[in-house]
């Protein structure tokens, strides 16, 4: 259903991250915040039917996704060359602060996260705002298969086959105005299901805000994902729906979102907010810029371990220069960060 709104204006073990490094980030919060996976592609059965990644675990999908899923472009974009990181990695190492400061947290907390009814609103300079029920924000659009890289700014990196469709189907649904320059994403607020919004470690001035350029969000790359692994996504990965922007460091890419705001000035997104030294508004995958405490020329892809490193060159754009290059063109990518 659709309600209107009134108009308001993603080697050595000397190389390898320690640690004690990537949880550093969660010093600016204080205290607390002090080979191809088996059956990776998807495969037809005999009556046509999609089945899943042999190494997810089923989820509880909403009916509407069910619904999408048989009309979905498998591989619509893949990685090639590149193994398709564990589902449980991919679901249990992460980062949702609203479930809590460390790896583990969403994954044991994010249960609690109620993902029906969910609706999401769409407003700013558009010539058609509205509140949607996500069934009907979805109906449009079909779902598309996205295996991309992700690159965390820790140096860290994973690769996951999303489902969604491209973020600039909805703009251009909704009508941006001459005004809207940017795109503002919000994440849900809800203290009872998201302990980590109640705690004492939480100096983070809630919601959860990011944003983009608008030619940015226009990008083919961008991608709103409702799904992931074959399956809708994990409560812990953003559910019910979060966007995916594989070029930019992983913090970019924000989860459970309840609205999207068109702009006319840069919006002032929540890490930029907590230190805006060490993370900028464009967070472009960069191996040239390292982060203030550690380097980012070199990633830990996941699975690894320490008598196992898998230890990589990190990649400009995280690998999809060809891609995204001309959009920061004449950009001073060390200034704008």
């Amino acid at each position: 259903m659709l309600i209107k709104l009134s108009r308001s204006s993603d080697c050595n073990a000397s190389e390898i991250t320690p640690e004690d490094l990537y949880l550093s980030r969660r010093a600016l919060l204080g205290g607390t915040l002090a080979g191809l996976a088996l059956g990776a592609v998807p495969r037809l059965g005999a009556a046509g039917e999609v089945s899943r990644y042999a190494d997810a675990v089923p989820g509880a999908a909403p009916a509407w996704f069910n619904d999408k899923l048989a009309a979905t472009r498998w591989q619509a974009v893949t990685a090639p060359g590149e193994a398709i990181t564990p589902f449980k990695d991919a679901t249990h190492y992460n980062n949702f602060y609203e479930f809590g400061p460390d790896k583990g947290d969403p994954a044991a907390n994010a249960g609690s996260l109620k993902t029906e009814p969910w609706s999401v609103v769409v407003d700013g300079e558009v010539a058609k705002p509205g509140r949607y029920a996500l069934e009907d924000f979805v109906k449009p659009y079909q779902l598309e298969e996205r295996i991309y890289r992700l690159r965390c700014v820790e140096a860290w990196s994973m690769v996951i086959p999303w489902l969604g469709f491209p973020l600039a189907q909805v703009l251009k649904q909704v009508e941006p105005t001459s005004k809207a320059r940017y795109v503002r994403f919000e994440t849900l607020q809800d203290p009872k299901s998201m302990p980590g919004q109640r705690s004492g470690f939480a100096l983070i001035d809630w919601p959860y805000v990011e944003g983009l350029r608008l030619d940015e969000a226009m990008n083919p790359l961008a991608i709103l994902a409702v799904g992931m692994y074959g399956r809708e996504l994990a409560n812990q990965n953003g559910a019910p729906l979060r966007l995916v922007v594989p070029w930019k460091y992983g913090f970019k890419s924000i989860k459970s979102i309840v609205r999207i705001s068109l702009v006319a000035e840069q919006p002032r997104t929540t890490w930029q907010g907590l230190a805006p030294d060490e993370y900028g508004f464009y967070a472009n995958v960069n191996p040239t810029v390292d982060h203030p405490r550690w380097t980012q020329a070199r990633e830990r892809r996941l699975p690894s371990g320490l008598f196992s490193p898998n230890v990589r060159d990190t990649q400009m754009f995280n690998g999809y220069a060809d891609e995204v290059a001309s959009l920061y063109s004449g950009l001073d990518l060390r200034k704008n960060y």
